[in-house]
């Protein structure tokens, strides 16, 4: 069982930056896709971007493009997204999830994954 952990969410202002981090317990990391995911109040959990084992391949999702950026560090197991130019519809709770995959595939669903994160909340004000 992987347990992730994520960090980095708070209350920032709109146009500010935030940079979430997600980490698993215990496991090493390079052989994961990792995705973030988020769900507003009301709303379905959707798409933000994802990443590669590797870290070779990135997608991120139209809403979000040009201004977040998903990476990672495979030397200190963990995976970030780097969020800019932030807008209060970007308040949500925040997942990171993963599965195993030693190849270049890309997911882009939440029942793809296997292994979720407890979720961190950003929040931005107008």
């Amino acid at each position: 069982q992987v347990q992730l952990v994520e960090s980095g969410g708070g209350l920032v202002q709109a146009g500010g930056s935030l940079r979430l981090s997600c980490s698993p317990s215990g496991r090493t990391f390079s052989s994961y896709v990792v995705g973030w995911f988020r769900q507003a109040p009301g709303k379905e959990r959707e798409f933000v971007a994802c990443i590669t084992g590797s870290g070779g391949r990135t997608y991120t999702a139209d809403s979000v493009k040009g201004r977040f950026t998903i990476s990672r560090d495979n030397a200190k197991n963990t995976v970030y997204l780097q969020m800019n130019s932030l807008k209060p519809e970007d308040t949500a709770v925040y997942y990171c999830a993963a599965r195993v995959d030693y190849g270049y595939s890309l997911y882009y669903t939440p029942n793809e994954y296997h292994y979720w994160g407890q979720g961190t909340q950003v929040t931005v004000s107008s």
